[in-house]
Order: C-alpha cells, then sequence, then structure tokens
C-alpha cells in the first residue's frame, strides 16, 4: 500500500513534531559551534594550542576550514530539519556523524568542546532516527 505525502504527514505523531523541532534546534547550534571554532582558528592561529606531537598535524587554519564549512553546512541541514524538508533527515546523520569525527580528531586542540560536540552530534542521531521510528510506526 503505498501513502501519498500529505496521508503520511497526517499520521506523525506529536513527539515525532517536538523531536524533530529538537534535532532542527540541536542542528543549528552544532553548526553554530563548529562555525565559532573554525572563525576562532582562521582569525588566530595562536588562538589553538596545537600539541608536539599528534599523529593527525594539520595546520590550525586548515581545522578551521573544515569547522566552517561543516559548520556551514549543519546549520542548513537544521533550518531543513525545521523546514520539514525530506532530505533533511538522512543529511542530518550524515552530517552529524561528520562533525564527530571531524572533532574527534579536533580532541587534542580543544578537548573539552570537542567532547561536547561529540556528544551533541550522538545526541542528535539519536533523535533524528527516532522521528523516523516515529513515523513508520514503530
Amino acid at each position: 500500500m503505498t501513502y501519498s505525502d500529505a496521508d503520511e504527514q497526517q499520521h506523525v505523531s506529536g513527539w515525532a513534531v517536538g523531536a524533530i523541532a529538537f534535532a532542527g534546534s540541536l542542528m543549528v547550534m552544532i553548526g553554530s559551534f563548529s562555525v565559532v571554532a573554525g572563525l576562532a582558528a582562521i582569525f588566530d592561529d595562536g588562538y589553538i594550542i596545537v600539541s608536539q606531537r599528534y599523529a593527525f598535524d594539520l595546520d590550525v587554519t586548515a581545522w578551521g576550514w573544515i569547522h566552517l564549512v561543516l559548520g556551514i553546512a549543519v546549520v542548513a541541514v537544521g533550518i531543513g530539519l525545521f523546514m520539514s524538508k525530506t532530505w533533511a533527515g538522512r543529511a542530518a546523520i550524515v552530517l552529524a556523524v561528520l562533525i564527530a569525527i571531524d572533532f574527534f580528531f579536533f580532541i587534542p586542540y580543544a578537548p573539552f568542546w570537542s567532547v561536547l560536540v561529540i556528544a551533541l552530534s550522538v545526541w542528535l542521531i539519536w533523535a533524528v532516527t527516532r522521528v523516523s521510528a516515529s513515523a513508520r510506526g514503530d
């Protein structure tokens, strides 16, 4: 049996709608954190202290550009979640994984900040997957 988009939207629970709003808020917040970290690294190389012995040693400015680009993409997908775009759910999961990996490699430079963003990314993945399970009726 096939449903149209209008039929699917009628069967979405209030919990799913709340979870989408929550996930969108997390996306905007995580993206904003990443943009701030990126801009700080781009504008002032001395802002972030680079350790002497780290296997994934990139230039601080390179980390800044990575954070900035990913952060802008995450904010855009968060806005897509608020607008109930169908592509935004899958993109949110992919970007949350990428942000978590990015900040995992950034732990030696900003440990507390990185662990916070990784935890928020995991929470985001949970929220988005709960929405799709709720929409399916699981």
